[in-house]
């Protein structure tokens, strides 16, 4: 029986960058209660380092989202999409100065959500679906090493409501989360200074970075029918980080 806080019988997520750490764990959550998962990673080395194990249901494959062509692809081979996640994102600190650099964080972190946004859109609208756009705690808080990926996690949340306004008539609803400090593979570097790890774990409220699976949470709800009435929201995730 469906109800307000499951997913429907044969609903279909696709995860774009579902290979990654936080991917990977929204990828786990949603085959958990009963989807079947597309969860993509943007090259065969990537997609042999995921941390997701192979369970019935889930389907890996590759998806460069700066490649029109394959987006596009992507979705035709698909013939039924309840949600679509956007979790494919980089990073390259100091070297987003270089107008090269940026330009390449802006195409994977916004053009490419816009993108795949465009290309489900039509499946998205028959199944009445739900998009979940991963953004960042640094759309609000700016880090200086990090311009263009502050600029793009800034614009996904533009996006995320200028998308929700548009498209709230083909049923399709458009959320976004944005996470605080989660402990990933981007930001492994980082944390092996002591002091850097712990001045941010004792900024938050619990103390604590937080782990993928704190994030997968918010975005299953915001695909559940429980959260039919939330559209152009951001949902933070950040262990109370900007609360004080």
């Amino acid at each position: 029986m469906t109800t307000s806080f499951s997913l429907a019988q044969g609903f279909h997520a696709v995860v774009i960058g579902g290979a990654g750490d936080i991917g990977a764990a929204i990828s786990n959550l949603l085959c958990e209660m009963g989807a079947t998962v597309t969860a993509t990673a943007v090259n065969d080395t990537d997609l042999a380092r995921t941390p997701l194990k192979p369970r019935a249901g889930l389907e890996l494959t590759t998806l460069d989202v700066t490649d029109d062509a394959a987006v596009a692809s992507l979705a035709q081979r698909h013939r039924r999409v309840d949600a679509l996640v956007n979790c494919a994102g980089i990073l390259m600190r100091d070297k987003e100065y270089e107008i090269e650099t940026f330009t390449k964080v802006l195409d994977v972190n916004l053009t490419g959500t816009f993108r795949t946004c465009m290309a489900f859109r039509p499946l998205l609208a028959k199944s009445n679906g739900s998009i979940v756009n991963i953004a960042s705690m640094n759309a609000t808080l700016a880090l200086p090493r990090i311009p263009a990926y502050c600029a793009s996690k800034g614009g996904v949340v533009m996006l995320t409501k200028a998308l929700a306004l548009a498209w709230a008539e083909d049923g399709i609803r458009v959320n976004a989360v944005a996470p605080g400090y989660i402990e990933t593979s981007i930001n492994a570097a980082g944390r092996s200074d002591h002091a850097h790890y712990q001045r941010i774990a004792d900024r938050t409220a619990f103390k604590r970075w937080g782990q993928p699976e704190d994030v997968a949470g918010a975005v299953v709800f915001l695909c559940m029918p429980a959260s039919h009435y939330a559209t152009g929201t951001v949902v933070a995730v950040d262990g109370g980080f900007l609360a004080g």
